[in-house]
């Protein structure tokens, strides 16, 4: 925040001469108590983004191809379930309260959760970034869901920036192509109501302990509990254990909780199966990330 405080001072240093030229006038308390206490901006939003290719070089590159984000419609399955192609109905809250923290929730215009599709052609290794030698790790990825949550903090407190999201993923195919291996109609959904999310020994349909805010009773909780749910913090930290790093990325997974199906892995071309997870729940989990 130290940062974001010397960005403001050197805008107003530099804005200083405009308002003289303006021949702006200081407003006194009782004006700025008209702004105290106004609500925040609201964004609606429709989109569909494609990228030609995203490339990370170090020695070697990591190389994304032919990325579609949009509506579920930008994937086969979704266009067939009778989804459109725009990332829609979006609508974006952008609050900053009392004690400084930026507060942004995406929702919807029509209340349903957001339809969302992604396609990717390959994920690729290349030998000193030319190209020259290469290996293909994922291709021909496609899949589509619903986000059904999306809210952000920045803690002014803490520095740290708080994600909750809930989503599911109704279908998605993809190959791992180096490997001859095929995933085929993998699934996302909340645990529903079989999961103790707490560990408190009793099974819970939503959250019926208050643990992700929310009154147990309310449609949002209970339409929550068919999603997955993430909850995790991103800021500036040390490393992890004996680690000397500081200064460091550290992302800290506080909880996730899902259920996942996999419709069938191919080897070959033939399928040697189908595969579930059920009561996925990943906590207390932290990551330092710096480079080396």
């Amino acid at each position: 925040m130290k940062g974001l405080k010397k960005i403001a001072l050197a805008t107003a240093v530099a804005a200083a001469p405009f308002a003289a030229h303006a021949d702006l006038k200081a407003m006194d308390d009782s004006a700025m108590g008209n702004i105290t206490g106004q609500a925040g901006v609201t964004i609606e939003l429709e989109t569909k983004v494609s990228i030609g290719q995203f490339k990370y070089t170090d020695e070697g590159s990591f190389a994304v191809n032919d990325i579609v984000l949009g509506g579920a419609g930008v994937t086969t399955e979704g266009s067939a379930a009778g989804y459109g192609d725009l990332l829609d109905q979006l609508k974006i809250d952008i609050d900053v309260e009392d004690d400084g923290d930026a507060v942004i929730h995406v929702g919807t215009l029509d209340g349903n959760p957001i339809d969302w599709g992604m396609t990717v052609g390959s994920m690729e290794l290349l030998a000193g970034g030319t190209g020259s030698d290469s290996t293909t790790l994922i291709s021909n990825m496609s899949g589509y869901g619903n986000l059904a949550q999306l809210d952000i903090r920045v803690d002014t407190a803490t520095d740290h920036l708080n994600i909750v999201a809930a989503f599911d993923v109704q279908d998605m195919d993809f190959d791992v192509e180096f490997l001859g291996i095929g995933v085929r109609d993998m699934v996302i959904t909340g645990a529903g109501g079989n999961f103790d999310y707490d560990g408190d020994g009793s099974v819970m349909s939503a959250d019926a302990d208050g643990e992700f805010g929310l009154d147990p009773t309310s449609k949002e909780a209970q339409v929550l509990a068919g999603f997955a749910n993430v909850n995790l913090d991103i800021y500036k930290g040390s490393g992890l254990g004996a680690s000397t790093a500081t200064d460091v990325l550290r992302i800290d997974v506080n909880n996730v909780y899902m259920d996942m199906s996999i419709g069938a892995v191919e080897i070959g071309g033939t399928s040697i199966g189908s595969f579930a997870i059920d009561n996925l729940a990943i906590t207390d989990t932290k990551l330092a990330v710096y480079g080396h």
